[in-house]
């Protein structure tokens, strides 16, 4: 889940395409379409379509979720826990 919210973190407002999504989630099309959905609907990303073609963003929550997991993962790891 991280991979997905970085990785279309990292593009901004341009938004991520299905295929980069992929490949740098390094996820197959059938385990990341769920992912995606579920995001979507809890209002973490947004999907755009244009002429054609999916892109999603990250929205405001999303940005504020990706942020929380960061401070709660570091704080794991200074007590030497892997999440």
């Amino acid at each position: 889940m991280h991979d997905i919210l970085e990785t279309t973190a990292e593009k901004g407002m341009e938004g991520i395409k299905i295929t980069e999504l992929l490949t740098k989630s390094n996820l197959s099309h059938p385990r990341i379409m769920p992912l995606i959905d579920k995001f979507t609907q809890s209002g973490l990303m947004n999907e755009i379509v244009y002429d054609g073609k999916n892109t999603w963003v990250l929205t405001e929550k999303g940005l504020l979720y990706l942020q929380e997991y960061k401070k709660f993962n570091d704080m794991a790891l200074s007590f030497g826990l892997e999440l």
